[in-house]
């Protein structure tokens, strides 16, 4: 029986699945099986009844070892089989990296450009990419004679629509709908039908700003765009205020930035001159407050629009406008997934 015993605890050590397990039993337990058989192949009338007593007593023991035996190694197979189904893991592989993505880096700019100007009070307003053509240039002072429409190639649709030319289409919009004293930006895209180049797109990022209140000054529109510049390249920079001519602003000026790729040396992306056009602005025109319902004489107001696009360019290093609409994702993964 110590044989049988030490026999049937290899077999069983050896059996690894619940198939083979179930082999064990049926060879050791079966009505066939070796401890089975052991009863019966033994000749009682030869022995005494001491020696029956104890034959007896080593047999139950024998096969309650068996039988325990058997359910523990059950069980442990079935959990085996239930651990490497449910898991389907093989510990041996390599892991697998997870990544948390990334934002496209003209995103991050109107995030924190969005955070900076409601931190100085400003509502943010969407407004539709496709839009009329009375809001986009007869409510801003461009007329359908007007020299301006010219500089602007625009996309036309039917029924007096348009794709929107610049983001300074929702400045009536806004005050008709929530009246003035007012401070608000639009954030969006435009679009334009010209040729493309390393500075130019045909689809690109604005984000248009309107001041209107009593006693509005340039010196209050100096003040925003300081602190703007300030607080979205954290550091110093070199910016120039120049004359310019916008039908929705009198007077008009031109915010230039000295590029930040080249230092003002000259490179591809300010043509050679060492700035780059940035932040036209200027005090809006009255007739653009006429055309809202706002009185002129009683209030005024600045507005400037900011090219997303070129300060995304400028903050993060980007060489070439065309990368940012590539949808060339070994691009966007050079970029950080929060602002």
């Amino acid at each position: 029986m110590q044989e049988m015993k030490a026999r049937f605890s290899k077999d069983l050590a050896a059996a690894t699945t619940a198939e083979a397990v179930e082999q064990v039993r049926i060879a050791y337990l079966g009505r066939k099986g070796e401890i089975t058989l052991l009863a019966k192949n033994t000749d009682f009338s030869k022995l005494s009844a001491e020696e029956k007593r104890s034959f007896g007593s080593q047999l139950q023991e024998l096969k309650a070892f068996a039988e325990e035996s058997l359910k523990a190694a059950k069980e442990s197979a079935a959990l085996g089989k239930s651990a490497k189904k449910s898991t389907g893991l093989d510990l041996t592989l390599p892991g697998t990296g997870r990544t948390l993505g990334s934002l496209h880096p003209i995103s991050l700019i109107q995030i924190e450009l969005e955070s900076i100007f409601q931190g100085m009070g400003f509502t943010v307003v969407p407004s539709p990419e496709c839009e009329l053509e009375f809001y986009n240039f007869d409510a801003v002072n461009i007329p359908s004679d007007h020299p301006a429409r010219e500089m602007q190639d625009t996309f036309w649709m039917t029924n007096d629509m348009l794709m929107r030319t610049h983001t300074s289409a929702n400045q009536v919009r806004t005050m008709e709908r929530l009246g003035v004293p007012l401070r608000a930006i639009f954030p969006g895209r435009c679009f334009r039908n010209e040729a493309v180049d390393p500075s130019h797109e045909n689809t690109f990022y604005q984000c248009e700003g309107l001041v209107v209140d009593q006693n509005i000054s340039v010196a209050n529109l100096i003040a925003v765009m300081k602190t703007l510049l300030s607080e979205i390249f954290h550091r110093e920079v070199t910016v120039r205020l120049r004359p310019g001519f916008f039908p929705f602003v009198e007077p008009g000026f031109e915010l230039d930035l000295r590029c930040l790729l080249c230092e003002g040396e000259g490179c591809s992306t300010c043509h050679g001159t060492g700035w780059l056009e940035l932040i036209p602005c200027g005090l809006v025109h009255p007739r653009v407050l006429e055309c809202a319902g706002v009185d002129p004489t009683r209030y005024s107001g600045f507005a400037f629009g900011v090219g997303l696009t070129r300060l995304a360019m400028m903050k993060f290093g980007i060489p070439d406008i065309r990368l940012l609409n590539a949808g060339d994702i070994r691009f966007n993964e050079q970029f950080p997934t929060f602002v």
